[in-house]
């Protein structure tokens, strides 16, 4: 229960972090963007802000893997919902790793729903690592979180 009001109490400061965006029009008038600037038409450089976090802060139960497992682990706080196929890979990709995590179902807890909320989740998993966020989940973008 101390780490559900924990979670509620949730203290995060946002900041923006830009991404190389370009943004065209082709000749059917429909609008395109895209990471790379196309070769064929001119392209204008979009902004796009993205969430990240400098500090995240809740509170570990004493039976918590985080806490009583691996000392030198980031804590890893993951988002899910029973029916995500992404939040299932992630956790078995957690397991097969032995990265301790603790996971929040925001269907089953009203406490972990508005966690997620406070957020700004809009769909799932979120996961948070140490301080730094991530919304879905690959395996390779997990551990350049995690690894840091």
């Amino acid at each position: 229960m101390r780490l559900l009001f924990g979670l509620i109490i949730l203290m995060i400061h946002l900041n923006t972090a830009a991404g190389e965006i370009y943004k065209w029009v082709d000749d059917q008038g429909k609008t395109h963007f895209s990471d790379s600037k196309p070769v064929t038409q001119t392209a204008e450089s979009v902004e796009l802000k993205i969430n990240s976090y400098t500090q995240v802060t809740y509170e570990l139960s004493p039976n918590s893997s985080v806490a009583s497992g691996n000392p030198g682990a980031k804590a890893v706080v993951m988002y899910s919902t029973r029916w995500c196929g992404y939040c299932k890979k992630a956790k078995r990709f957690f397991k097969s790793k032995g990265i301790p995590f603790k996971e929040y179902d925001i269907e089953k807890s009203a406490a972990a729903r508005k966690a997620y909320d406070k957020l700004g989740g809009r769909g799932v998993p979120v996961i948070l690592v140490g301080s730094s966020r991530m919304n879905g989940f690959s395996e390779e973008g997990f551990m350049k979180l995690y690894r840091g």
